[in-house]
C-alpha cells in the first residue's frame, strides 16, 4: 500500500516536472521555429514578425487552458478558432493565422517535439473569392497627368507609378529597390522578392524614361550615408517607406478623381490583369509577379473573367437594347 503511494507521489512529481521543463522550452521551441523561418525559408524580417505575432494568439490560448502546444488535440484547435471569432478577428486573418499554426506543427512533428499533427484536421473559416480592384491604363495616365511635376518630389513620384504599374512590384521591392538593381541599357530591373527570392523583370521603355527624369533630381540631392544605393529617396536623402508610397498612391488617385479604393499594391494587380488581358500566359505571369504558386496567380483569371462578361454585356448583339422601330416588328 504504502509502496502503490509512493509510484503515485512520485509519478505526479514528474508530471510536474516534465509540465516545468515544457513551459520553459516552449520559447525556445518558437526561438527554433523562428530561426528555421530565417534560416531554411530565407524569410524577411517584416515576414518573421508576422509569424510571431499570429502566433502569440496561440501560446495565449495556451497559457488561458494551462496546457502546452504539445498536449493541444484537434478538439482544442478547434475551440481555439473558434475563439479568434469571438474575439472579432476577420475570416481573412482567421485563416492566415491558422495558416501559421499548421506550419508551425509541422515544424514540431519534423523536429520530433510532437509525435502527430493534430492540424490535419483542422478547417479554415470560408472565405468568399475577393477581386482585387484594378486600374486601367487610363486611369494610371490620369493619375500620373495628376501629379505636380514642379514639386521637388512631383518626378520622383511620377516614375514610382510608371514602375509600379509598367513592372508589377510589391511595394517593399520597390522601396528596397537599389541603382545596382538597374539594367536599363538590357531593360530588365533585378528584384528581390518573399523569401530574399531573386528574379529579372522587363521594364518598360516608358518607365526607363521617367526613372531618368528622375535622377536628374536625385543626382541635386544631399545623400545620406550609406543611403547612397536606394533608387527612390525622400527629401531627406534617406529611402522611402511603404507607408510614405501608400500615403503618396491614395493622394495622387483622389486629385485624380478616381473612385476606387486603391494602394501601391493595386498597381501591381492591374499590370497582371493588363498582361493577361493583352494575351500573355499565366505562367509568364506568375514569374514576373514572382508566386511560388500558380494558384496566387489565377486571381487573374477571375478579374479577367468578370471584365470580359461586362464586355459581352455591353457589345455583344443579343445583350444590346432594340431600337423602337426593332421593337415595333
Amino acid at each position: 500500500m504504502v509502496f502503490r503511494w509512493l509510484i503515485h507521489i512520485f509519478a505526479a512529481a514528474k508530471i510536474h516536472i516534465f509540465m516545468k521543463k515544457d513551459k520553459k522550452s516552449t520559447e525556445d521551441v518558437v526561438k527554433s521555429y523562428v530561426r528555421y523561418l530565417k534560416l531554411a525559408r530565407n524569410y524577411t524580417e517584416n515576414t518573421l514578425w508576422a509569424y510571431q505575432n499570429d502566433l502569440r494568439h496561440l501560446l495565449d490560448y495556451c497559457r488561458r487552458e494551462e496546457k502546452t502546444v504539445a498536449e493541444l488535440s484537434l478538439q482544442d484547435l478547434q475551440h481555439f478558432a473558434a475563439t479568434l471569432h469571438e474575439c472579432g478577428i476577420g475570416p481573412t486573418s482567421q485563416a492566415r493565422i491558422l495558416s501559421g499554426v499548421r506550419s508551425f506543427y509541422r515544424f514540431l512533428l519534423a523536429d520530433g517535439y510532437i509525435d502527430s499533427d493534430p492540424t490535419e484536421l483542422l478547417e479554415s473559416p470560408a472565405i468568399g473569392q475577393h477581386l482585387p480592384e484594378v486600374l486601367s491604363t487610363d486611369e494610371v495616365d490620369r493619375i500620373e497627368a495628376s501629379i505636380d511635376l514642379s514639386k521637388p518630389e512631383g518626378q520622383r513620384n511620377k516614375a514610382i507609378v510608371e514602375v509600379l504599374f509598367s513592372c508589377g512590384l510589391r511595394v517593399s521591392e520597390l522601396v528596397n529597390l537599389h541603382l545596382s538593381d538597374l539594367y536599363l541599357e538590357e531593360g530588365y530591373l533585378r528584384v528581390f522578392g518573399k523569401g530574399r527570392k531573386e528574379r529579372l523583370v522587363p521594364i518598360s521603355k516608358r518607365a526607363i524614361h521617367e526613372l531618368k527624369l528622375w535622377f536628374i533630381d536625385r543626382n541635386l540631392m544631399t545623400i545620406k550615408h550609406g543611403e547612397e544605393d536606394y533608387v527612390f529617396l525622400n527629401r531627406r536623402g534617406s529611402h522611402l517607406t511603404r507607408t510614405m508610397i501608400l500615403i503618396m498612391i491614395k493622394r495622387q488617385a483622389a486629385e485624380a478623381g478616381i473612385k476606387k479604393t486603391i494602394s501601391p499594391h493595386t498597381l501591381r494587380h492591374s499590370f497582371a490583369t493588363a498582361l493577361l488581358q493583352g494575351g500573355a500566359d499565366l505562367r509568364v505571369i506568375q514569374a514576373m509577379l514572382g508566386h511560388e504558386s500558380i494558384g496566387t496567380t489565377e486571381i487573374y483569371t477571375h478579374i479577367d473573367t468578370s471584365t470580359l462578361r461586362e464586355e459581352i454585356l455591353q457589345h455583344h448583339p443579343r445583350n444590346i437594347a432594340p431600337t423602337a422601330e426593332e421593337s415595333e416588328c
